[in-house]
């Protein structure tokens, strides 16, 4: 708390000031522009003199088209390498957000589509299939035990069979 805060009427300065030196930075930025487009333009595009005859106009007009032409080729190739490079940029975020290892998951809407819509939305219309899940299941035959009858035997046999574990049998058969 040692520092002072600034007094809005001095904040309100001072941004003044900095907008106003923005503002003289930006009329002299455009001015330079304005000069460097003239200087250009002087270089490139020199004084169009017309001449009188129609075999000199002819000629002028074959030298403007081969000039158009030599700037449709830079054009062209400068249109390539900007291509490149966007697509090198791409690639470069790209990596970048793989070795972050950051991904923003997108929310996704729960829907409820039934098997066949989802094939057909999948495939198209032009596949017409019906997918019956329960058809493709496999038949399990339950297997039934024929217990064998016996007829009114020894009680104590038909007990060790009921029984079922082993050790509570010898437990009992230990005791004894």
């Amino acid at each position: 708390m040692s520092e002072k805060k600034m007094s809005s009427s001095r904040r309100q300065h001072l941004k003044s000031l900095l907008l106003q030196i923005a503002h003289g930075l930006l009329e002299e930025e455009t001015a330079e522009a304005e000069q460097e487009k003239q200087r250009y333009m002087e270089e490139n595009c020199p004084d169009l003199s017309l001449p009188g005859s129609m075999q000199e106009l002819q000629e002028l007009c074959r030298k403007l088209h081969q000039q158009i032409d030599v700037v449709d080729e830079q054009r062209y190739d400068m249109e390539s390498k900007v291509a490149k490079s966007n697509k090198e940029i791409e690639d470069l975020k790209i990596k970048v957000q793989d070795l972050k290892g950051k991904f923003k998951k997108p929310v996704l809407k729960k829907v409820r589509m039934s098997a066949d819509a989802m094939l057909q939305a999948l495939l198209g219309s032009k596949h017409k299939v019906s997918l019956d899940l329960r058809a493709n299941l496999k038949q399990v035959k339950k297997e039934v035990k024929e217990e064998e009858k016996e007829a009114v035997g020894d009680w104590r046999k038909n007990i060790e069979d009921k029984a079922g574990m082993d050790g509570r049998k010898k437990m009992f058969e230990s005791e004894a």
